[in-house]
């Protein structure tokens, strides 16, 4: 079920229950599409989720009917038609590739809660989340090929990182659109569940991620994200590191004397 937009004028909204916050992108009217003016805000949300201490899960949601559109068309289109498209649209995405990379840098998982499309920047943000939980019914579409132009945002970190190279290279070139259960198939998808269940469902996963400490959350995000990346020794050098750093904290010295006693 889609989120019930609020009426504000704030194009991105932070909702904090506990250690779980919620940005709902605000423009339904608009299919949530991102503007400068919503990348401005998603950024400095970024910011103060990325330094709260409280917070261990940051949920990703649309208001209306869509979880994200895209990029703006009216603004992009603008753009083009003034010849300004490199100052509009470089503006436009040194902010909204901020928001991303706060993103995937910060210490929380983060989940997108995916209803109704995500087209274009709204599929490499569904992509960019750490985890993505979608509607039965919601379709994917890459959308850039479409209109003559690459993915942004972010999105051939995340898909690639999910699916491989191959499998990216098909869908941003040579898929028109595709279902959440063929996302599901390829490895995009961690769940899905009938739209009208998305919300519980989601707040759900958010509440069993947000049972782990913050410690183990930040230290198995960043571990995974570099093992890519990492030759073997340096990788097992750093978890090595990370385990012990974990151990160290009074959550996991608590938890590891309960098990040392239920095992005696």
């Amino acid at each position: 079920m889609a989120a019930l937009p609020d009426q504000t004028a704030d194009p991105a909204l932070l909702a904090i229950d506990g250690p779980i916050a919620t940005i709902t992108l605000n423009r339904p009217a608009s299919f949530n599409a991102i503007d400068l003016a919503i990348a401005k805000r998603l950024e400095q949300i970024a910011a103060e989720v990325e330094g709260s201490d409280e917070v261990k899960v940051l949920l990703i949601e649309g208001a209306g009917r869509a979880f994200c559109a895209g990029g703006d068309l009216q603004t992009i289109g603008a753009a083009a038609a003034s010849d300004t498209i490199a100052p509009v649209v470089g503006e436009m995405l040194q902010h909204y590739h901020a928001f991303i990379t706060a993103l995937q840098r910060m210490p929380k998982i983060v989940v997108s809660s995916v209803h109704g499309s995500a087209a274009g920047a709204g599929l490499s943000l569904a992509f960019m989340a750490d985890l993505c939980i979608a509607a039965e019914d919601a379709r994917f579409m890459p959308a850039y090929a479409k209109i003559g132009v690459s993915p942004d945002g972010g999105g051939t970190v995340g898909v690639t990182a999910a699916v491989g190279p191959r499998r990216a290279l098909q869908i941003f070139l040579a898929e028109d659109s595709f279902s959440a259960s063929q996302a599901m198939q390829w490895g995009l998808v961690v769940k899905l569940v009938p739209a009208t269940e998305l919300k519980a469902a989601t707040r759900e996963l958010a509440h069993r991620l947000a049972q782990n400490t913050p410690a183990a959350i930040a230290a198995t995000k960043m571990l995974i994200q570099r093992a890519p990346l990492s030759p073997i020794a340096q990788q097992l050098d750093a978890e090595r590191d990370a385990i012990i750093d974990c151990m160290h904290t009074d959550e996991a010295r608590a938890a590891i004397e309960k098990f040392a006693r239920k095992g005696k």
